[in-house]
């Protein structure tokens, strides 16, 4: 029989489900398509203006483009609205299956402050983003090859070049759209598999008088069949002269299903390369591996077989190495209290992405909801923190801490606290940008409800559970007095091991990072996740292992203070990446404006400081582990 309080329990959890999981973009595979009859209204909608040279978003209306009646606000996720997308209706409205040609949307005089704010624009090489039927629109670009076509998101608003001598900026005025679909082959019924754009600058001149829409254009006129073209004039953009925007409509039958219709934007990169950074990072860990099964199997198991066989004190006083330290190798560090916070946060980093990962290899984030990979991470995270007590309070418990409630609150505010505050100070410079990607005061209020009162909760819940347990006892005892360090090898200095330690997991996953880096910063399609699953795996074995042989030849020095550097030697790989992200930043970003590059720095060093806490919490807890089965494998009296 089950109980009320377990079947309450059980309501309230299914209660939260059914609310998180929409939000979280949470979907299963197969979501159902959309299926249009002839003649049937299509709306185009309107997405952010972005630019990879400036990196700041701005809505589709804050230029003087045409709008409809009443702009309407699509609902928006919260990882949507921390993108800075804003997704809002559009004057640009089909007909399934029903061409147009030379349509005027509207007439637009643009005032000298549009003139500017249009020409900083295009000068920034900003895009255009629109969606139909929740697919992305693209523009269709031919190789140097000609072989095959590649596929860029959105158009530019404009292009700035040489007209009768003189240097000028030109706006793209007229688009033309070509909508794929494919047609059921038992009924009259489509659904939507490509949306393409070909964009032109074109000064459109009125034939008699201008008509509103219905107004008779001598550069685009479907009854003289005369259609726009890249030799025709094109329309200068200069304050007080009219630009009329006009578009066509072409609709193409296509063999692409529907459930493959992604695959043009989700297989932009080479798999080739993805495959290359697999077998990198596999040999990387055959190379460890096969010093790991050389230490465990053959040195450590002719130590422990020595070690075990000495029949008296006077011969073990005669030995050297990692047994002599028995009674200080888990004397507690200094600032414990720093390392248990440390690791619990990486315990939750840890579960955050595991959890995302797996869901998103099953294929239960889909990429048509845009934001559901982020707000299914914020949401992970936040119910991760009840990990996160368990961890670190139990670490702090074998520690002899008393103060749980103070290690808790350390837990649930040191790296939350540090992200919040360099998000708030981004988001200021952001927001005096009046770019669309400041987040909102009530988003901001939905992101500090969530830490506060979700988070933490959950972090004193698993806090309060973990301390609650007996604590974990040392295979061997620690001594009073602490044993002195003897001389240390120049190759065995902590700093030079700590930086040697990072370079292997760094090494494992720079290829796929430079995809990751592209897919943030050059507003690129990232949805390899099998890959990057494999390469977390790989991640996490090359901490684990790098960390064990360095703990090794560390105690094989008689150095016991292993604790910290255990956690440092892995976490360095966390330098290495925000190296890297500098090396990215010259080599393949076109920032100019000082905002911009203080807005990628100051994102990457969070990642940075994100990946130091995972990857140092990975090789701690596997030098814990290493420590404490060699120790419980020898005799000591």
């Amino acid at each position: 029989m089950r109980s009320p309080a377990m079947l309450r329990w059980a309501a309230a959890l299914a209660v939260l489900l059914a609310v998180i999981a929409p939000a979280a973009g949470f979907y299963l595979p197969g979501v159902a398509p959309t299926d249009f009859a002839k003649g049937d209204p299509l709306q185009v909608k309107v997405n952010k203006l972005t630019s990879i040279k400036t990196q700041l978003p701005y809505t589709y209306y804050s230029l003087p483009f045409c709008k409809p009646t009443t702009i309407v606000d699509s609902a928006e996720n919260l990882g949507e609205v921390l993108r800075g997308d804003r997704i809002e209706n559009s004057p640009y409205l089909f007909q399934m299956r029903e061409p147009k040609m030379c349509q005027i949307v509207c007439k637009v005089t643009i005032t000298e402050k549009e003139a500017k704010e249009l020409k900083e624009k295009i000068e920034d090489e900003y895009r255009v983003s629109m969606i139909l039927d929740n697919l992305p629109l693209v523009v269709p670009v031919t190789r140097q090859d000609k072989s095959t076509v590649a596929y860029q998101g959105g158009y530019h608003v404009g292009v700035k070049g040489h007209y009768a001598g003189d240097e000028k900026y030109f706006i793209h005025n007229h688009l033309s759209f070509l909508v794929k679909y494919h047609k059921d082959d038992d009924s009259e019924l489509s659904r939507i598999v490509g949306f393409e754009v070909q964009p032109f600058s074109v000064k459109h001149q009125v034939d008699d008088k201008w008509n509103d829409v219905n107004t008779r254009l001598t550069t685009c006129d479907p009854h003289a069949n005369k259609f726009v073209t890249r030799e025709q004039p094109p329309q200068e953009v200069e304050a007080g002269k009219d630009i009329i925007f006009t578009y066509d409509v072409h609709f193409e039958d296509s063999e692409i299903k529907w459930a493959s219709r992604w695959d043009t934007y989700l297989l932009m990169t080479d798999d080739q390369i993805h495959w290359f950074s697999i077998v990198n990072s596999l040999m990387i860990v055959l190379f460890l591996s096969g010093m790991v099964a050389m230490i465990m199997l053959r040195t450590l198991y002719r130590d422990i077989s020595r070690y075990n066989q000495l029949e008296t004190q006077e011969e073990a006083q005669e030995e050297t190495g990692w047994k002599l330290v028995h009674g200080d190798v888990f004397r507690p560090p200094t600032n414990s209290n720093l390392l248990c916070v440390y690791v619990g946060t990486g315990v939750q980093f840890f579960g955050m992405l595991l959890v995302t990962m797996i869901f998103a290899v099953l294929g239960f984030l889909s990429p048509s909801n845009r934001g559901g990979l982020m707000t299914a991470m914020l949401l992970v995270w936040v119910l991760m923190g009840l990990l996160a007590g368990y961890s670190s309070s139990r670490l702090y418990k074998m520690f002899k801490g008393s103060e749980w409630k103070k290690i808790t609150l350390q837990t649930a505010f040191l790296f939350p606290g540090v992200a919040f505050v360099i998000f708030f100070i981004l988001n200021a410079l952001i927001w005096g940008e009046k770019s669309s990607g400041a987040v909102p005061f009530t988003t901001m209020f939905a992101l500090v409800l969530l830490w506060f009162g979700i988070s933490v909760p959950l972090v004193f819940v698993g806090s309060y559970l973990g301390f609650k347990k007996p604590a974990m006892e040392p295979p061997v005892k620690t001594n009073k007095i602490p044993r002195q360090i003897p001389e240390q090898a120049w190759y065995m200095n902590p700093l030079f091991s700590i930086l040697i330690g990072g370079i292997l997991p760094f090494g494992a996953v720079f290829i796929e990072l430079f995809f990751i880096l592209s897919s943030i910063w050059l507003h690129q399609f990232y949805y390899i996740f099998g890959f990057l699953f494999l390469v977390f795996v790989i991640l996490i074995i090359t901490c684990a292992e790098i960390t064990i042989v360095l703990c090794y030849f560390q105690l094989c020095s008689e150095d016991y203070m292993w604790w910290w550097r255990s956690y440092l030697t892995s976490g360095s790989s966390a330098v290495y990446l925000f190296l890297y992200a500098v090396f990215y930043f010259f080599t393949k970003l076109q920032i100019t404006k000082l905002v911009s590059g203080i807005l990628y720095f100051g994102y990457m060093l969070l990642a940075s400081y994100a990946f130091f806490v995972l990857t140092g919490t990975i090789g701690f807890c596997a030098c814990f582990w290493f420590t404490r089965l060699i120790y419980s494998s020898v005799k000591i009296d």
